[in-house]
């Protein structure tokens, strides 16, 4: 499973044999039966239909599974990571073994028809950046940190201006809000916040730490907003310590700082910003022209006097060599593909991303249950359903097993598919999307027997009767709907590869057994699988995409949601958040309503239902509050609140 997004992978397995359970022998047929009855009495009832998915459903074992897992999850293959050598590897497992079980592979023009190649950026600082200073050099990752979001301005003679700590409150500030001669300039300011001469922070009431002392956003909510009129091209952050600049990663990781992204070649370019730069207090002295003793100094003299003092520094001319760095690679999504009878040319899809976090620090994230759990899960049932197929059951519908890449970096392999589907996406019936299911959860100990179901009901209530329907006939799980609430925090419904296609349109349900301690640890490993939990759950996803793809009738997709004028005109206005540096505004296009922040491109709204529109490419939902002029933005994980100015 993706981790929360912000607002703003050639070595072969040789000889990769899966371990098949053994299927129980099925009937070739409907057993004939003949029946006697006496002259006059009524006959007997015609016996019951057999269920063949009975058999297949049980041939999902946990000892069928751990076989699978325990190769894709082991240290050999290297946690997975997308376009590096363990991904490679778990592709050409995988379409051996779907080549094994006796599915075809589906995608022309491939050099091996069972991978669908696609070519990807990996994006990152270049880690040969770095800052000259005098006859200094500053190394990225050791000495700063940065966040690009312009890089024509990152590499462009910076233009360093100190601002103090960077505050504009009442009763302290460093800098006028609107001083020309700030504007569009690179702005230097010390982090942390000026202390009184008893050492306790000076804007404090009752002598704790104010936001101004924080890090990431805590801080960022803080200093930001009263620096957008300036647009700064960037702005340096001297650190307080250089324990403090080693933290950068993780106290600012949802800014993505330092990390590398992936992203499609020929991506549109995002709509820039100001730089962000965090910088050790040795750097940052050298940009103002003093040594961390002259820092301290000037500290010390804000204490003394309670108030912002002038600035004794001369900031140099500094320029970044480096700057961004793109490489190009190729990965891939693996396909196997089952041809249905009667009603072929609808198709079902079984989901899973085999991607996952890699090595990082010496270390495999080996991602067992995230989302080992989920592939070996797509590979017992695409065993299951090539083996009923075989014994004269097969599906009516056909059914594409779909193994996607890059779910980790942003549901990428399976955003790729949807916009380069191999089947009419207008022909797809359904995504059951299955996504660590090898778990038990803080809040099921003991009680194995459930999973978390999401998103059925968002697109087709057919879909949701027939799931719920399904579950009931067969040993029935607990389905836990705790995160189908669309104000459930951890917003999951937008963090796996089901939403690629429910943003199509395509109805999904997605599984998984929940979050847990391990979630994104090097600690997510096979030892820690529940083995039967998983079984008895792939055997209920099983029986529903047995029933999806047998029916008579096509699930039905509900009507789309449309507001009324009214509503429309009610939301339009300007809006500004407290928690993060951004104005939004909204106006009325059409039938919907079109957005735009502060410096960005303006964009369409999708209506979801009363009061609440999305935008896919961002994975961000609007909801407004009924009765106030306010609204919550979420988007991947993050929940901010605005109100109408």
């Amino acid at each position: 499973m993706s981790k929360p997004i912000t607002l703003a992978a050639a070595l072969l397995l040789a000889g990769a044999a899966v371990a098949q359970p053994t299927v129980p022998t099925a009937p070739a047929g409907a057993a004939k039966i003949k029946v006697k009855t006496k002259r006059g009495a009524a006959p007997a009832p015609a016996a019951p239909a057999t269920d063949y998915s009975v058999p297949y459903a049980a041939s999902i074992t946990p000892e069928g599974l751990k076989a699978d897992l325990s190769v894709l999850a082991s240290d050999e293959y290297e946690g997975r990571e997308t376009g590096q050598k363990g991904q490679k590897m778990a592709a050409d497992y995988i379409a051996k073994a779907f080549a094994s079980y006796g599915l075809a592979g589906p995608v022309p023009g491939s050099d091996n028809p069972y991978l669908q190649h696609f070519s990807m950026n990996r994006v990152g600082v270049d880690p040969a950046s770095s800052i000259r200073i005098g006859n200094r050099t500053f190394v990225a990752g050791k000495d700063f940190y940065v966040l690009v979001r312009n890089q024509a301005t990152a590499v462009a003679e910076l233009q360093p201006t100190f601002v103090g700590y960077g505050i504009n409150t009442t009763g302290y500030s460093d800098f006028i809000p609107d001083d020309p001669k700030l504007k569009n300039k690179d702005l230097i300011m010390l982090l942390g916040e000026p202390l009184n001469k008893a050492g306790q922070p000076l804007l404090s009431k009752d002598g704790k730490p104010t936001a101004y002392g924080g890090t990431g956003f805590t801080e960022m909510g803080e200093r930001s907003p009263t620096m957008r009129g300036l647009t700064p091209r960037s702005t340096f952050r001297i650190m307080p310590s250089v324990a403090a600049l080693a933290a950068v990663p993780k106290d600012y990781g949802r800014m993505q700082v330092g990390e590398e992204r992936l992203e499609f070649p020929g991506a549109p370019a995002g709509p820039g910003g100001s730089n962000v730069f965090f910088v050790s207090p040795e750097m940052g002295a050298a940009m103002l022209g003093t040594t961390p003793a002259g820092l301290a100094k000037y500290q010390k003299a804000v204490s003394a006097a309670g108030k912002p003092v002038a600035s004794p520094f001369k900031p140099v001319a500094i320029r970044l060599q480096g700057g961004e760095r793109k490489e190009p690679f190729t990965t891939e999504n693996v396909l196997g593909y089952l041809e249905g009878g009667d009603k072929k040319d609808e198709v079902v899809v079984l989901s899973a991303h085999y991607d996952h976090l890699g090595i990082k620090n010496g270390i495999v994230y080996n991602g067992a249950d995230d989302d080992g759990s989920g592939t070996a899960s797509v590979l017992a049932m695409a065993r299951a359903f090539t083996q009923a197929k075989k014994d004269g059951h097969g599906p009516r519908r056909s059914i594409l097993f779909l193994a996607n890449v890059g779910e980790e970096e942003g549901l990428l392999g399976s955003q790729y598919y949807t916009d380069h589907p191999i089947f009419p996406l207008a022909n797809t019936v359904t995504d059951l999307n299955i996504d660590m299911v090898g778990r038990v959860d803080t809040l099921h100990q003991g009680k194995s027997d459930y999973v978390y179901v999401v998103g059925a009901d968002k697109l087709s209530q057919d879909l949701n009767t027939l799931s719920e329907a399904t579950n009931q006939q067969y040993q029935p799980l607990a389905l836990d709907y705790k995160y189908n609430d669309p104000n459930d925090p951890e917003h999951i419904y937008y963090r796996s590869d089901h939403y690629n296609f429910a943003k199509h349109g395509v109805p999904i349900i997605f599984y998984t057994s929940g979050l847990h301690k391990d979630y994104h640890q090097t600690t997510d490993d096979v030892d820690k699988i529940d083995f039967p939990a998983m079984a008895r759950r792939d055997q209920l996803i099983f029986h529903t995409a047995w029933a999806v793809a047998n029916r008579d009738q096509r699930l039905v997709v509900d009507a789309k949601y449309a507001p009324t004028p009214a509503d429309l005109d009610r939301y339009v206005g300007t809006y500004a958040s407290t928690q993060i540096p951004l104005k939004i505004t909204f106006t009325k296009e059409g039938a919907t309503l079109q957005a735009q922040a502060t410096g960005q491109p303006a964009f369409p709204l999708e209506p979801v239902r009363q009061g609440v529109f999305k935008f896919d490419p961002a994975g961000l939902q609007v909801e407004f509050e009924a009765g106030k002029p306010s609204f919550t933005l979420k988007q991947g994980g993050g929940s901010f609140v605005f109100t109408k100015e």
